[in-house]
């Protein structure tokens, strides 16, 4: 049950749009991980893109 409800207040996934080879973030915006764990794992990082 807390995974759920972790997984409910925090996103699981991102779609973050590339400018000029740039992260196309916002002047206040950041990309932040949060881990839910105790202790140290190794995370897997999958990226899919698209676009011309």
């Amino acid at each position: 049950m807390p995974a759920h409800i972790r997984t409910a207040l925090t996103t699981v996934n991102l779609s973050i749009p590339i400018v000029r080879g740039e992260l196309a973030l916002g002047t206040w915006q950041g990309i932040y991980v949060w881990e839910h764990r105790t202790a140290p794992h190794r995370r897997q990082l999958v990226l899919h893109l698209l676009g011309e």
